[in-house]
C-alpha cells in the first residue's frame, strides 16, 4: 500500500513511543500535498521535533503507517534510505555549519560526500548561493558571518539536492523578529518553485504574519487544523 498520490507526506494512525504507555506521537493522521508550505506548531514536547525525526529516518514509527514521496517508511532497506534522504534538505535552528570550510565548502559538502565531481559540487553551490543572495560571502568562513546569513548558507545547503521536500526545525529560533520574516520570506520563494517545504515553529506571531496552513500537534496528536 502507498500513499495518496496528490500527498507527499502522509500519516496514517502514527505512534511513537519509547516505553509501553510513553507516547511521542499517538495515533497521529496528516497530510501535506505537494507543493504545499505548512506549519507544524504545538508547544515543546508536543511531539513537533519527533516527527521531523521519523521523517529523516533518524527514528522509526513504533505503529502505523509513514508514507513521504512514494516511499513507505517502514519497509526501506539502509540502501533505500539513503536514497529517500537525498530528496529531503533539512535546516536547523542552530545552522550547523562546519566553522573550518568556506561558505561554499559548506554547501559542497554534501555533494561531496554523494561522490559528485568536485566542478560539479562547486557549481551546484555556487548555483544555491547565488539564489540565496549570498554568492560574495562565497570564501567568508561561519564566524565572519551574522546569524541571518548564517541561516542562509544553512538553507542553500539543504536545497544543493534540489529536493522535493525541505523540512526545518525552529528555523528561526535564533533569529530576531526582523530575520525570522526574511527567513520565512525566502522558504515562500522555495515553495513557490516547487518545493514542498514544512516549518516546525512554536512561534504564533510568525505563522500569523506568514499565513500558511498550520498542523497543530499536542501530546503527540493533532489538536487542530487550520
Amino acid at each position: 500500500m502507498s500513499g495518496s498520490p496528490n500527498a507527499l507526506i502522509e500519516a496514517r494512525h502514527l505512534s511513537k513511543f519509547y516505553s509501553r504507555g510513553l507516547y511521542a506521537l499517538k495515533e497521529l493522521n496528516l497530510s501535506v500535498l505537494r507543493g504545499e508550505f505548512v506549519f507544524l506548531t504545538g508547544a515543546s514536547g508536543a511531539g513537533k521535533s519527533t516527527f521531523l525525526r521519523l521523517l529523516l529516518m533518524q527514528e522509526r514509527q513504533s505503529e502505523g503507517e509513514l508514507f513521504v514521496n512514494g516511499y513507505n517508511l517502514a519497509t526501506l532497506s539502509k540502501t533505500e534510505v539513503q536514497e529517500y534522504r537525498r530528496g529531503i534538505g533539512f535546516v536547523f535552528q542552530d545552522f550547523k555549519l562546519i566553522p573550518t570550510r568556506t561558505v561554499l565548502e559548506n554547501i559542497s559538502f554534501v555533494p561531496e560526500v554523494q561522490g559528485v565531481p568536485l566542478a560539479q559540487q562547486r557549481r551546484k553551490a555556487f548555483q544555491v548561493l547565488k539564489w540565496v543572495g549570498l554568492q560574495h560571502r562565497m570564501n567568508a568562513y561561519p564566524g565572519d558571518l551574522s546569524g541571518g546569513e548564517q541561516q542562509r548558507v544553512a538553507i542553500a545547503r539543504a536545497l544543493v539536492n534540489e529536493p522535493a521536500l525541505l523540512l526545518a526545525d525552529e528555523p528561526t529560533g535564533n533569529l530576531d523578529p526582523d530575520l525570522s520574516l526574511e527567513v520565512m520570506n525566502l522558504f515562500r520563494e522555495i515553495n513557490a518553485a516547487g518545493t514542498t517545504v514544512l516549518v516546525a515553529t512554536h512561534d504564533r506571531e510568525l505563522i500569523r504574519l506568514v499565513g500558511r496552513r498550520t498542523i497543530t500537534l499536542d501530546q503527540g496528536r493533532v489538536v487542530e487544523v487550520g
